[in-house]
């Protein structure tokens, strides 16, 4: 789908294949491990059977389980569709077509020279996409997308260069900057999937700064996986940029996809139950880190119902070679990304301030959409609330206060002062391209609007951002969670009712609240108990009285 199509659909064994059906069906399997089954060489067969369908039904008038079309009904259909895309008629003047150097299911890639204007003389990739393949408007909708997509975020230094799109009566053009260092998985396969720790750094590092920044504009990729990544030479230190954003969606940042695209082995476990948003190119980022470390894939089975239940219900292996010998910053930086859970898995630019990558050179580190969920919750959470959190904040270790204080940073740039809503508004508009607007990041942060009246320093910005679910899978949370509860009963903790507390957890008055949360406080004094400050932690409920000034 996207600018280099993946060579999966075209290069030599073992991967001519894989989007093959499986030759041989899955026998009966005891009951699933702990951990995933001991990994292959890489790479494995790969079939994609199941996502290959989702895709043909995207750019096919085919139901599913449908009865074949009638000869001709397929293109009557299509021929009803409005196939313009507003774009210049001028691509046959401006360049000239050279070899093919990919291909996929809906469309090809060229090579070719600028004839003309300011690409004249220079070398770029086209990708051509046959009006003939768009037979839905579903179809149709995903390349205007796309050239949206790439129109607005291109000028990142690991993305592809886009240069301009064109049309004809057959055709679709949209041309690119040309990377000739070819993809980072035939740098994989060439070494065997064994790269340095410090080369590995190298690789994610620059995958995350792509990531982080569509993910900061609300476009999600869809299709993270090392095919998608290209080297601009074959230097051994050469820039690596994003490309094909054929699958890529714009999304808000509480908004959940539901459909199942991407690659079968990078597919994220939310992406299987069908509501997903940004976190799931973070897994897949995490799928990439495990293979350049160790040479092997985290999820592996010979059809993809099995590869799928991989992912789902099984833990990758860190015990085999060459894992031993790596360092522990490696082995928890790539868990933190294949948390299972998307909730407590760390965006993609809390993974560049991990302790293993945060002092690479090439760090770019972006504001992070993702700290506005927490601080919208905290500011509309009561007072008691809001002690809770910041107790848990003087918990936090200099590496888990790293991220918090430069995400500050980025959003005050007076280090003496506080953050406003101007300044937010300011740090973001700073960052925006023009699909940033589409999605609606500014009504997002409506919640936000007492910042309008005071300023919130460093130290309760630590508080409003953190995630508690995240701090709850760390080591050691019991001693935490006990020692920010002592802070909290010093410094915050009051005589509470039972009613209110109800009223803080959004328990229904239907609910025998007495029974319930009687535990939660304490007989002598009507103070919180740790159950309770642990249930106030947790809830997202936003206080109703709590209103903006």
């Amino acid at each position: 789908m996207g600018i280099f199509t993946s060579k999966q659909h075209f290069k030599p064994n073992p991967y001519a294949k894989r989007d093959a059906p499986p030759e041989h069906s899955e026998q009966p399997q005891p009951k699933t491990p702990a951990e995933t089954p001991r990994r292959r060489p890489f790479p494995p067969p790969s079939p994609a059977k199941h996502l290959k369908a989702v895709l043909l039904r995207r750019h096919v008038s085919v139901k599913p389980n449908a009865a074949a079309i009638q000869e001709g009904a397929e293109e009557e259909e299509a021929a009803v569709l409005d196939k313009s895309f507003g774009l210049s008629n001028k691509f046959a003047s401006r360049f000239e077509v050279g070899d093919e150097v990919g291909r996929g299911h809906f469309g090809y890639t060229c090579s070719a020279i600028g004839k003309k204007g300011e690409l004249k003389g220079l070398k770029v990739a086209v990708k051509i996409i046959p009006k003939s393949k768009m037979t839905t408007a579903v179809a149709i909708e995903d390349v205007r997308r796309e050239v949206k997509i790439l129109r607005a975020l291109t000028g990142h230094r690991n993305l592809a260069k886009f240069y301009d799109a064109f049309e004809d009566a057959e055709n679709v053009y949209i041309v690119m900057e040309l990377c000739e260092g070819g993809e980072l998985l035939d740098r994989i396969l060439k070494r065997g999937g064994k790269f340095s720790e410090d080369y590995a750094k190298t690789v994610i590092v620059q995958i995350l700064n792509v990531v982080a920044f569509c993910h900061l504009q609300g476009v999600i990729h869809r299709d993270i996986k090392p095919e998608n990544f290209l080297f601009t030479s074959k230097d051994e230190d050469s820039q690596l940029k994003a490309i094909d954003f054929g699958l890529s969606d714009i999304v808000r940042l509480d908004q959940k996809l539901h459909e199942i695209v991407g690659s079968a082995y990078y597919v994220a476990p939310e992406v299987l139950r069908r509501s997903y948003g940004t976190e799931a190119d973070v897994w897949s980022t995490g799928v990439i880190a495990y293979i350049l470390l160790c040479g092997g894939r985290p999820f592996w089975a010979r059809t993809e119902s099995g590869i799928f239940r991989g992912v789902l219900k099984t833990n990758p292996d860190f015990d085999d070679q060459p894992w031993p010998s790596l360092s522990a910053e490696s082995k928890d930086f790539v868990r933190c990304l294949l948390c299972k859970d998307p909730s407590r898995r760390i965006s993609a630019a809390q993974a560049l301030c991990h302790p293993w990558l945060r002092d690479h050179e090439r760090v770019e580190l972006p504001l992070d959409i993702h700290v506005f969920r927490p601080m919208n919750v905290y500011m509309r959470s009561s007072p008691l609330r809001r002690a809770a959190l910041r107790a848990l904040s003087k918990t936090l270790t200099p590496d888990e206060l790293y991220y918090l204080k430069k995400q500050f940073a980025l959003l005050c740039p007076d280090a003496s002062g506080g953050i406003s809503l101007e300044t937010i508004k300011m740090a973001l508009m700073r960052n925006a391209t023009e699909v940033l607007k589409e999605s609606r990041i500014l009504d997002y942060i409506e919640p936000l609007n007492a910042l309008g009246y005071r300023k919130m320093y460093c130290e309760e910005f630590c508080a409003a951002a953190l995630s508690v679910h995240q701090l709850e899978i760390v080591d050691g949370w019991d001693e935490r969670a006990r020692s920010a509860y002592e802070i909290f009963d010093k410094d915050g903790n009051r005589a509470i009712l039972i009613q209110e507390l109800a009223s803080e957890l959004g328990l229904s008055p239907s609910v025998p609240v007495h029974a319930v949360l009687q535990e939660y406080i304490r007989h002598s004094d009507g103070k919180l108990t740790l159950p309770g400050f642990l249930k106030l932690l947790h809830s997202l409920r936003p206080c109703l009285s709590a209103k903006t000034p």
